[in-house]
């Protein structure tokens, strides 16, 4: 009676977390033992969800690699959904949550509740930088673009998009068409390759035409001159060619999957092409790189990421077997003419430091296959929380230096003195650092 009574009772306390805290699944999780720049910022954060369009794109899609390059590829208007936080009024948002975010989850077709701080349509603080030399538009906060993985959405970065945003910058994470959950085909990949520059540079130019638009919400909002791009894993490798590398020809020629691309539509990335060159924007001043993929498959080496033009924070997990952490070192290595720095989690896989908690939903079992949606996004030795703020925490760092030309945060990076960690807390993490010309 005894045993039944406590195993019932641990059955019962067992499912607690999952009617309260787990089942809210909460993006803005700060831990006890967090370092110090994890914290929220001074804003409120507001939150809304836009679409832009990008006429005239190349359809990837309805390109059929087994015939002949016809005289005009298929073109379409790309359109993009994007969710923007932003800096809010005093008082948007308070330590209970106010924002539900509807997002698919893995599988491409169960709606999930994100709870977050931020609140949904809140008017947006006023800009703490002062107004421009026309007079009538305030300079407004930088810009942050996030793009995800493959597969992914606009919000598997949400912890981080949230935080930075209460710390005064406006954040626009993109759903990448042909690259989300619910919009997987056969050319999907080779889509990847082809627009996940584009899409990072066109919603860099879309945020700076809603700054100058005066029906737009972020109207005086944004300052696009001072703009970083954080990816993950192909959120990555669009952030290195956004910053100025280049792919390799061996990945222009590739016939071998998964970097198939065709009728060299891939060239328009190569390393060293004058096109390449005209399209880097220097309103980018930082990327962001978590797990960035493509060397491991010969789409980036040495030579096409010397090119590289802006600093750059790179995140890794020293097991990574999809992006290759010996290629991820490679690729940091790489960006010889600019100052760069490698986070390592130490014994984490691809998913260190970037992708939210899974879901509550995430982790049912599936009963014809045996599996759940779990592993996109935990670790097998990191627990995401801990993961997110360590994130938090050093992208709040990194662009303070190189956003706000805040000198103070160059402290956070020294490798001996862990700044910002409670005693005993910066375990398992390595920072390494290459100056320009190294």
């Amino acid at each position: 009676m005894k045993s039944f009574l406590t195993c019932l009772l641990a059955f019962t306390l067992g499912l607690l977390p999952m009617s309260t805290t787990l089942a809210q699944n909460r993006i803005d999780t700060i831990r006890a033992d967090a370092p110090a720049l994890a914290a929220y910022g001074a804003y409120g954060v507001g939150v809304r969800t836009i679409q832009v369009t990008n006429p005239n794109q190349i359809d990837v899609l309805k390109i059929d690699p087994k015939t002949p390059k016809p005289e005009a590829l298929p073109r379409y208007d790309r359109t993009l959904t994007l969710e923007v936080w932003y800096p809010a009024q005093a008082g948007a948002g308070d330590k209970q949550g106010n924002t539900t975010l509807r997002a698919l989850v893995r599988d491409g077709k169960t709606e999930v509740s994100l709870q977050g701080r931020a609140v949904r349509d809140a008017a947006p603080a006023a800009s703490a930088t002062p107004a421009s030399s026309a007079g009538s538009v305030g300079a407004g906060f930088p810009l942050v673009i996030i793009s995800h993985g493959f597969p992914g959405n606009r919000f598997l970065l949400s912890p981080i998009a949230e935080n930075i945003a209460s710390k005064g910058y406006v954040v626009a994470s993109i759903d990448h068409a042909d690259s989300t959950y619910d919009a997987l085909s056969a050319n999907s990949f080779s889509s990847t390759l082809v627009n996940r520059p584009l899409d990072q540079l066109f919603v860099l130019n879309a945020m700076a035409k809603l700054a100058q638009d005066s029906t737009s919400f972020l109207y005086g909002q944004v300052d696009t001159n001072r703009s970083a791009i954080v990816g993950y894993s192909m959120g990555g490798y669009g952030a290195l060619i956004s910053a100025g590398g280049g792919v390799t020809q061996k990945a222009v020629d590739s016939a071998e999957p998964p970097v198939t691309v065709p009728h060299g539509l891939l060239a328009m990335h190569l390393a060293g092409s004058a096109a390449l060159r005209e399209r880097f924007d220097k309103r980018i001043k930082t990327i962001v790189a978590f797990a960035p993929w493509g060397t491991i498959r010969g789409v980036f080496d040495a030579q096409s990421l010397a090119s590289i033009q802006v600093p750059m924070l790179v995140v890794a997990g020293s097991v990574d077997d999809v992006s290759g952490y010996d290629s991820i070192r490679t690729s940091w290595q790489a960006a010889t003419g600019v100052d760069r720095t490698l986070l390592t989690f130490e014994n984490a896989n691809h998913n260190a430091g970037a992708p939210m908690p899974p879901p509550l939903e995430a982790q049912a079992v599936d009963p014809k296959t045996g599996a759940t949606m779990v592993n996109h996004y935990i670790d097998a030795v990191w627990d995401n929380v801990r993961m997110n703020n360590l994130s938090q925490h050093y992208v709040t760092a990194w662009l303070g230096k190189y956003l706000k030309s805040d000198a103070g945060m160059e402290a956070y990076f020294d490798p001996a003195a862990w700044k910002g960690f409670p005693p005993r807390t910066a375990k398992g993490l390595k920072i390494e650092r290459l100056a320009a010309g190294k």
